[in-house]
């Protein structure tokens, strides 16, 4: 059922790492974080992700970051809900997360293309590899934050794997995004394949738009870690517009480039992106969801003036807000 949730198409936050001041697990924060996603609606959550940060592993931390939410979803959601967890490396390695994942309970991967020197046959042969374990959703990751530009043929052969079952598409650029699309509606599989944004710089241009005869069915996003229950609101506006609904269209293009400019003051657009998962950290320490900004690396921190940006946006947009629905429910997530 799970499956066929993504494939119909959801909204799925990058789960962020609650750490302490000591840069230790958090684990009741990252319980309350899971909790939250629960609670806004979100169709699932991905785990071990960018914007969980990769060093999660190098830190020992990758079974019980992904261990937690399994651990809450299994015992809280009481309704389908899609985990996805980020699998890294070469194919050993990648193969070892999956399976890693599938013994947690995780219904599909999420492969990083970040593989630096790997060609795009061996990229194909790892995402093979993986889908003999659990279903596979490609990711087309943005240069800015480690991926690399792949051709349409690379995305026509991965969208012929009958194991690969969504992509995400987040390279931030639209000519890559239609080249994506193309590929999918070349395949065959449009109808088993879904299609994915990850590109938070243009979420509703995404969502609203036809690429190639291929709709976007839903969002894999950072952007959709913060303020989830306002992501899941607008979510469901954009279900309406699809049907027909043009005032809610005409609404939500209007707004769209709010949402835009919100992501650029959380992702540190202005500072190349080297503050993006401390952005995130701000938002939810500002709702008392983390203690603090803090990454596994010291030196990933905020911008200068990341800080004043991010609260600039929170009162410009108050509808992409959820301030007052998370501090109803905080304790209760805390607990």
């Amino acid at each position: 059922m799970s499956i066929d949730l993504l494939r119909e198409g959801t909204v799925i936050p990058a789960h962020p790492l609650a750490l302490t001041g000591g840069r230790a697990l958090d684990e009741r924060r990252q319980r309350a974080l899971t909790r939250y996603y629960l609670a806004a609606g979100a169709g699932g959550a991905a785990v071990a992700v960018h914007t969980t940060q990769f060093a999660i592993r190098e830190a020992g931390l990758l079974r019980p970051v992904l261990e937690i939410s399994a651990e809450v979803v299994a015992k809280e959601a009481g309704r389908p809900f899609v985990l996805v967890a980020g699998a890294c490396g070469g194919t050993a390695q990648a193969v070892a997360e999956a399976e890693l994942a599938a013994s947690l309970g995780y219904h599909a991967v999420l492969l990083s293309p970040a593989l630096p020197g790997a060609t795009e046959p061996e990229l194909l042969e790892r995402a093979k590899a993986v889908g003999e374990v659990l279903p596979v959703i490609g990711f087309y990751l943005q240069e800015a934050v480690g991926g690399r530009r792949l051709s349409p043929a690379f995305w026509r052969e991965l969208s012929g794997q009958e194991s690969v079952v969504a992509i995400k598409t987040a390279p931030f650029d639209r000519y890559r995004t239609v080249d994506v699309a193309r590929a999918v509606a070349e395949s065959g599989r449009a109808g088993d394949l879904a299609l994915y944004t990850g590109n938070d710089d243009n979420i509703l241009g995404d969502l609203l738009t036809s690429f190639a005869g291929v709709h976007v069915v839903g969002g894999l996003l950072g952007q959709w870690a913060v303020w989830t229950h306002a992501a899941v609101l607008m979510f469901e506006e954009v279900r309406r517009a699809r049907a027909g609904d043009e005032a809610a269209l005409r609404s939500l293009l209007a707004r769209a480039a709010d949402l835009t400019d919100a992501n650029g003051a959380v992702f540190d657009v202005a500072g190349g992106f080297r503050g993006c998962i401390a952005g995130v950290h701000e938002v939810l320490r500002g709702q008392g969801l983390l203690a603090g900004t803090w990454c596994l690396d010291p030196e990933e921190t905020l911008s200068p003036g990341q800080a004043q940006e991010i609260a600039r946006v929170r009162a410009a947009y108050r509808w992409l807000v959820d301030d007052d629905f998370v501090a109803a429910h905080l304790d209760d997530w805390l607990r």
